[in-house]
């Protein structure tokens, strides 16, 4: 496999993968940092009206912040073959640690709605709308999970690459209205988040198939939740609701995964600071009265990880 030797300042180091935008390598930048570049196909960046969408698709996203994403460093949308660089965030995705270690617990599971919950409202306050979220999509980093190619998705939607009333995205994790390739918000994301979870509980929630055969089942059928565990099934439904107006926000997600979270204590009151007059030094230093002075050992050599 022939690598590129650099993309923009990047040095290449091997690839990662390949999807529907294009493929993506691990670089580093000239200062040592590990990044993510996604360099877009040939045929895509032949395409001005993508190069557009991407343009302003990337300044969007360079915004987003919040604890669950992989935030854009750097992207050249001119460049012969536009490319997109995120901080590396190394982990397996959600989907390769399902498959290693099964399904999650209630815990578990709660704890992975709350973090995607985090991430969609980071980029829902962006003005962006994610599109394909999926356990592909979704790195379970050390730290928790980071969401990764939020805003994207929109410059590959709207090429002309993708026929009109085409759905974009990955069958069973299709909003009804995005599976009808109707213009969709972030209520789309939200119901994706919920076919995660289902996923994640060991289950499918339209089942396997063509993909034609699962995107009409999002729109026609009930999901299937027999795998969530039964404390989380009200939730998880309610993403999984047809229309998008009865799905609940990000925000509103957090409150039902973690409805117990108790509010940090308030910070303890102290007195003011009294000032206290020393008493007076003695006329005279007794012999050895100062001790010599205490030897503090060197800490241990502890590298912060990164």
């Amino acid at each position: 496999m022939n690598l590129p030797e650099r993309i923009g300042g990047y040095i290449v180091e091997r690839e990662l993968g390949a999807g529907g935008m294009g493929t993506v390598y691990l670089a580093r930048s000239r200062g040592g940092r590990s990044v993510a570049v996604k360099v877009a196909r040939p045929e895509l960046a032949s395409d001005p009206h993508f190069r557009e969408r991407f343009r302003a698709e990337v300044a969007a996203a360079r915004s987003v912040g919040g604890f669950h994403t992989a935030p854009v460093v750097d992207a050249d949308p001119d460049a012969a073959a536009p490319w997109l660089a995120t901080a590396y965030i190394p982990g397996p995705t959600l989907s390769a640690l399902l498959e290693a270690e099964g399904p999650m617990d209630e815990a578990r599971l709660r704890g992975l709605g709350a973090a995607l919950a985090e991430a969609l409202a980071a980029i829902h306050g962006c003005g962006l709308v994610h599109r394909d979220l999926k356990p592909g999509n979704i790195i379970m980093a050390a730290d928790g999970p980071r969401v990764l190619d939020f805003g994207i998705a929109r410059a590959l939607e709207s090429t002309r690459l993708t026929a009109t009333g085409t759905a974009f995205g990955t069958p069973g994790f299709l909003a009804p209205e995005q599976a009808q390739g109707q213009e969709v918000d972030g209520a789309a994301d939200v119901f994706a988040l919920g076919a995660v979870l289902v996923a994640a509980a060991g289950g499918s929630a339209f089942g396997a198939g063509t993909p034609m055969g699962m995107m009409y089942r999002s729109v026609h059928e009930p999901p299937d939740l027999a795998a969530v565990p039964e404390g989380l099934r009200p939730v998880v439904a309610a993403c999984l609701a047809k229309a998008p107006a009865e799905r609940p926000t990000p925000a509103a997600l957090l409150d039902l995964f973690v409805p117990d979270a108790a509010p940090s204590p308030p910070a303890a009151a102290y007195a003011p600071t009294v000032a206290v007059v020393p008493p007076p030094p003695p006329s005279y230093a007794p012999y050895n009265a100062f001790p010599p002075p205490h030897q503090v050992p060197a800490p241990a050599n502890s590298p912060l990880p990164y």
